[in-house]
């Protein structure tokens, strides 16, 4: 471990940016959970899950999909269970894992994925134009950077086990 620079400033929680990205992220998929619920009847996690299935080249186990989403499969065999249900999703037995299944949407599941994806694109487009062009472009450029360090630091703190 790295000794601690005085140099270093040590901030409340409520100036890393890690707490304050989180926070804008919260903030906004609460926004959007409320549109998706009022307008489509969906939570969250099953808009997603429907986006994630709507732009999959063909059909994605339980497991892909879960990762993907950035749940784990409990938390996802639920969300699918409850879309299954609705018939927004269909299930079908994986011919290579006697176990597994596949998922793909419905016909009335793509009908709805497409409806979420123009709220979702409204939305975007909202949140986007509060910035001029050079603020979206140095906005992008800092996420790839802010996205690369963390997935060093993830390595680093993997291999330090």
């Amino acid at each position: 471990m790295r000794p601690r620079s005085s140099t270093i400033e040590r901030p409340g929680i409520r100036d890393l940016l890690s707490y304050r990205l989180h926070v804008v992220a919260n903030l906004l998929s609460r926004g959007a959970e409320l549109r998706y619920r009022r307008e489509f009847g969906v939570s969250l996690w099953e808009w997603r899950s429907i986006a994630l299935l709507g732009g999959a080249q063909g059909a994605l186990s339980l497991n892909e999909l879960a990762r993907a989403a950035g749940i784990d499969k409990s938390q996802m065999s639920r969300v699918v269970s409850g879309l299954t249900a609705r018939r927004y999703v269909l299930r079908q037995s994986d011919a290579t894992d006697g176990r597994g299944v596949r998922l793909t949407l419905s016909a009335a599941g793509r009908r709805l994925c497409q409806g979420l994806i123009r709220a979702a694109a409204e939305r975007n487009h909202a949140f986007l134009d509060c910035l001029s062009t050079k603020q979206r472009a140095a906005f992008d450029e800092a996420l790839a950077k802010l996205s690369a360090r963390a997935r060093e630091y993830i390595d680093r703190e993997r291999s330090a086990q």
